[in-house]
């Protein structure tokens, strides 16, 4: 098929790579414009971008698609098909109706559980057993459209964001070749009116722990906001941000190292720091981290 990409991030990467692997004419990839990065706040291309630039893809990042150019750009490429994953600009109705068959979406949730910004996240922070990805026809609406076909995957009971991210990333390239290989015989099914839920961007006031509250919930949030933006703690007056762990037996008054392993109580229970990050260092073990920061019993976070 002839098919426009929209996409940005690395979540997005392996979807592009398995269309052109599989032999799809890719008519335009589209994606956010460069963006500052870095110490010298120089403009970076996206990860499509770069990805796309190095296997010889067109490349578009319009500011908006609500121009009427950029509209007639699109439609003059003739397009069978968009298909769209954390693009990351809303698509008017001209551009959706754009293509002759119209443009699916990758959505990584089980819709219509976590539509909008962050359904990994969220996932994770809510203590969802299973998640996974969804194909779905686009509409107005957001992620209201109809599904064409999901995927589920059960959520590690100490896995973070990131390595979901991952899992659900390749779990949607493979999803998507299917549906477009099965297109004609893939009866759209709307989605239910109930289990809405949406999964709001993250805020960065979320990232601070309160180590009142019960270690599951927590430990959720130390996981679901691991590797960005990273759940954090002060230890001696430093900020750090906690990347990964697992809850543990012990209870005491909450924020209070129970023993020199970083075990922390919380409101209720308590759990193991495993993986921490120093402001201007790398991400370490909790072994390797003790060794540079020591943190003794009884010490209060």
């Amino acid at each position: 098929m002839r098919i426009i990409f929209m996409g940005t991030p690395d979540f997005s990467v392996p979807v592009l790579d398995a269309l052109v692997a599989d032999g799809h004419e890719i008519a335009a990839v589209y994606c956010q414009p460069p963006r500052p990065a870095g110490r010298g706040k120089k403009e970076r291309p996206s990860p499509v971008q770069a990805r796309a630039e190095a296997i010889g893809l067109a490349v578009r990042h319009p500011v908006s698609l609500r121009d009427k150019t950029a509209q007639v750009a699109l439609r003059a490429l003739n397009a069978d098909i968009a298909v769209v994953v954390a693009y990351g600009l809303i698509l008017p109705e001209a551009i959706l109706d754009a293509p002759t068959r119209g443009c699916l979406n990758i959505h990584a949730s089980l819709l219509p559980r976590w539509r909008g910004a962050a359904p990994i996240h969220r996932a994770i922070m809510a203590g969802d057993a299973k998640t996974g990805v969804c194909i779905m026809q686009m509409e107005a609406g957001l992620d209201t459209g109809p599904v064409l076909m999901r995927a589920e995957t059960a959520i590690g009971t100490e896995e973070i964001t990131a390595e979901l991210h991952d899992r659900l990333s390749a779990m949607g390239a493979d999803l998507i070749v299917q549906a477009l290989e099965r297109l004609d015989d893939l009866p759209p099914a709307p989605q239910p009116d109930t289990g809405v839920t949406y999964a709001a961007k993250i805020d960065k006031a979320e990232a601070r722990i309160d180590w009142a509250r019960p270690a599951v919930e927590i430990d959720r949030q130390i996981r679901g906001l691991s590797t960005f933006p990273g759940a954090w703690t002060e230890i001696a007056g430093q900020r750090i941000k906690v990347l990964a762990s697992r809850l543990a037996s012990g209870a005491g008054p909450p924020g209070q190292v129970q023993d020199d392993f970083l075990t922390v109580a919380c409101g209720n229970g308590a759990i193991s720091l495993l993986r921490l990050q120093r402001a201007g260092k790398g991400a370490q073990d909790a072994e390797t981290f003790l060794r540079g920061c020591p943190v003794p019993k009884g010490t209060q976070l």
